[in-house]
């Protein structure tokens, strides 16, 4: 027993003392599978480092006793229910006050860092004197708080830039992302790099001996905080987050920036005083409301489908730009994949475009060989008998579908999964003749590929529902957010996204400018417009769609999307509605610039926005999915719409279903019946309080 603690017993954390007199303190957080930082955990560390200060040992560690990671941030379920108590402020105030009791120990500290360590959890070691990480892949270090629609409130805003020179620390914080264990000891994050095996003593080493960081790291940590470079670096801090986030949308990152410059070379307890403040009021925002909610949305999706997929060998059927990015992706995330099509032009092209994104995201230039080993060429189709689990990824024409089907499933094994890549084809009209309907479903992936999160799971009435879940697995297999739809025309995100693509068409058939459309659009927090996303997933694919759709919604559809010329399908063409130039990120598209003085309609956002939420209500009323957080996931997903205002039911709930009602009618009333409310606006789920 170390002295001190006789008759003490902890919950979360474990207290040892090693024979050369450093503490080891183990956080095994109590019925819980990883560490995260609740108000108990942190009450229970406070008593162990009093009782530490008064007798201090040789030195301190923390680590973690669970092999998944360190520390995964603090207890977000518990900040919510702070938030919505309006306790936030005690909350973070007790982080902060814990967190310089570690900083003001009598005695050398050291975080012991493996596997994921984020926000609260690099806070911590942040406040410690020594920082050791393991050389393991799944060591992640990050403060990711900006993600949440918050900064950092334990202490790392105040501490980190102080640490690492404020370029390398803003970058980090204001990005949210995550960096490897050698990345980390690169900025002077981290102190030293060990194996895992060393992790512990190597910590304990550091504690005793301690290290001398270099007069660079000790420069910039005092340079790039004076008062000058504050006020250099700030604004143009904040001009680049303006590139890719507005200011009334998304203000946690402009918080952050004028939080380190006021306070920036202020002591440390003005420095935690800023940022507890400017963190207790971004919390209250409904950007960070949202922006939690869709956390835990996210974690929903994440347990729909558990590990067992037991799917190793992936053939898919059409190299295409989406099975041919399919197939590359799913070599990328670790299966055999065999990829068939009719011609071995098709398929060189898309192992070509393979070699590129191998390039792109594996680093180590030793493993990429092995990983582009996993894609094969497959012309004649071998792969199929081997396969456990077939994509068909040809073009949207159900009878061409059918055919394909009637040669494939005779050749496949008894439990291998055929699944289909269809975007908009109810599974009804496809599962004709195929002697296995329960192993057959839609799997529909995102244009591109590589960066769209979600998959639908596109289900019908004959689908084994063992079947979703084992699709689900493999789908978070591959880094993806599975949503299970409804094989009703367009499932979820086409059915959404058509409509707002359809009225904003038909806003540029009637002369509105492309770029003004564009505008709007991004104006209430779309990731593009609609005349760009046109143009990138393709005319060809908007007809596609729009012929199975418009007569299922009972829309038509403008000249601009019911005739494609040859050459001019869009970015893939370099011409559609835009004109596409190459640059080194690839292409971009020519907007000219609207008339001088043109002043765009003063009902357009709602005519662009309006038509996808009516139809977002009348997927909720038909069933497409199970309920309203997972039709806000799909759609935020699969669509990107405004995450920070929370998906589409969220910002329905936000803004008042009646009023959205009456603004629905007068849009009626003025451009024509596609505008009437959709059946479902009486749902009391529309009509819910908002967080």
């Amino acid at each position: 027993m170390l002295p001190g603690f006789d008759g003490l017993r902890f919950s979360h954390w474990q207290a040892a003392q090693r024979d050369d007199g450093v503490v080891v303190l183990s956080l095994d957080r109590q019925d819980a599978p990883v560490n995260a930082l609740s108000q108990d955990v942190l009450i229970e560390l406070d008593d162990i480092l009093e009782r530490l200060a008064i007798d201090p040992p040789k030195g301190v560690v923390f680590r973690s006793a669970k092999p998944s990671g360190f520390i995964a941030g603090a207890d977000l379920k518990e900040f919510q229910d702070f938030d919505r108590k309006g306790t936030v402020n005690d909350a973070i105030r007790r982080g902060q006050v814990v967190f310089q009791k570690v900083a003001e120990l009598p005695c050398p500290t050291v975080a012991a860092i493996h596997g994921f360590c984020m926000g609260g959890g690099t806070e911590l070691s942040l406040a410690c004197d020594y920082r050791v990480a393991s050389n393991d892949p799944s060591t992640r270090i990050g403060l990711p708080e900006v993600k949440l629609g918050i900064f950092p409130g334990w202490g790392g805003s105040a501490r980190l830039p102080r640490l690492v020179g404020a370029p390398a620390a803003m970058d980090m914080m204001l990005t949210g992302r995550t960096l490897s264990a050698p990345a980390a000891r690169g900025i002077g994050l981290v102190d030293k790099v060990v194996e895992p095996a060393l992790l512990e003593d190597s910590a304990a080493a550091l504690a005793l001996k301690g290290t001398q960081r270099t007069f660079k790291q000790r420069f910039m940590g005092w340079a790039t905080n004076s008062w000058l470079a504050r006020k250099i670096l700030a604004p143009q801090m904040a001009k680049q987050v303006a590139r890719k986030a507005k200011k009334d949308q998304y203000p946690a990152p402009y918080a952050l920036i004028g939080v380190w410059e006021r306070a920036g070379g202020s002591g440390i307890q003005a420095r935690l005083d800023a940022e507890r403040k400017a963190v207790v009021k971004l919390a209250g925002t409904p950007t960070a409301r949202n922006l939690i909610r869709i956390f835990f949305l996210t974690e929903r999706l994440k347990g729909l489908g558990g590990k067992d997929h037991g799917i190793r060998h992936v053939h898919v059927v059409g190299a295409g730009v989406m099975g041919g990015d399919i197939a590359a992706w799913s070599a990328y995330k670790g299966f055999e994949v065999t990829l068939q099509d009719r011609e071995q032009r098709f398929i060189d092209g898309a192992l070509g475009r393979a070699q590129e994104l191998f390039a792109k995201r594996v680093k180590d230039d030793a493993r990429r060989p092995a990983v582009a080993a996993r894609l094969k060429g497959d012309l004649a189709g071998a792969g199929v008998a081997e396969a456990d689990l077939v994509i068909e990824a040809i073009i949207e024409n159900p009878e061409a579908k059918r055919d394909l089907y009637h040669v494939l499933e005779p050749r496949m094994k008894d439990d291998a999964l055929l699944t289909s890549n269809t975007s908009s084809i109810p599974l009804d009209e496809l599962r004709e003749h195929i002697a296995r309907p329960d192993r057959f479903a839609g799997l529909h992936y995102f244009n591109p590929v590589a960066q769209m999160p979600l998959v639908e799971i596109v289900q019908h009435d004959r689908l084994d529902p063992a079947v979703v879940k084992r699709l689900a697995a493999f789908c978070k297999a591959l880094d993806k957010f599975p949503v299970p739809v409804a094989g009703t025309p367009g499932f979820l995100v086409n059915r959404v996204l058509f409509p707002y693509m359809l009225e904003a068409a038909t806003a540029y058939a009637e002369g509105i400018p492309g770029v003004v459309i564009d505008r709007t659009a991004v104006k209430f927090g779309m990731p593009m417009g609609p005349i760009e996303l046109i143009d990138t997933v393709g005319l060809d694919v908007a007809q596609g769609v729009g012929a199975e759709l418009s007569p299922f919604l009972g829309l038509q559809v403008p000249a601009a999307l019911a005739s494609v010329e040859p050459g001019k399908r869009g970015k893939k063409d370099g011409q559609g509605l835009y004109k596409w130039e190459q640059n080194e990120k690839g292409s971009k598209p020519v907007k000219p610039e609207a008339p001088a003085g043109y002043q765009a309609p003063s009902d357009l956002e709602d005519r662009l926005i309006l038509p996808l939420l009516n139809e977002a209500v009348a997927c909720l009323h038909d069933g497409v999915v199970a309920d309203a957080d997972l039709l806000d996931a799909g759609v935020i997903f699969g669509t990107g719409f405004a995450p920070f205002r929370g998906g589409p039911i969220q910002h329905i709930r936000a803004t008042g279903a009646d009023a959205l009602v009456e603004r629905l009618l007068a849009l009626q009333a003025r451009h024509g019946d596609r505008f009437a409310p959709r059946p479902g606006w009486d749902n009391p789920l529309l009509r819910q309080p908002v967080e």
